[in-house]
């Protein structure tokens, strides 16, 4: 699809997504990111420390990011598609 597709549902959208993920290095790392965002997550809310919330978010879009921007020389999905892209992770 070309680039100034703009996808209305998340079936439309999720091929799209998945040609964004080919490289393996950084299907890892977004992987890597999300279970650490997710631990940070389940600790903010165990530990009721809220100052965890943002740290998860940087430390589950850095790693994603650095996949993005390093391996698969694309940008990011989520900054156009923040909320169909967190739940294609």
């Amino acid at each position: 699809m070309a680039a100034t597709t703009t996808y209305r549902t998340f079936r439309d959208f999720y091929p799209f997504y998945l040609r964004e993920h080919a490289n393996r290095t950084s299907r890892r790392l977004h992987f890597t990111g999300s279970c650490i965002a997710v631990a940070l997550l389940i600790s903010a809310a165990a530990l009721r420390q809220p100052w965890l919330l943002p740290i998860a978010l940087i430390q589950g879009y850095g790693f994603a990011w650095v996949g993005h921007f390093f391996f698969e020389r694309n940008r990011p999905a989520t900054f156009q598609y923040p909320w169909m892209s967190l739940a294609a992770d």
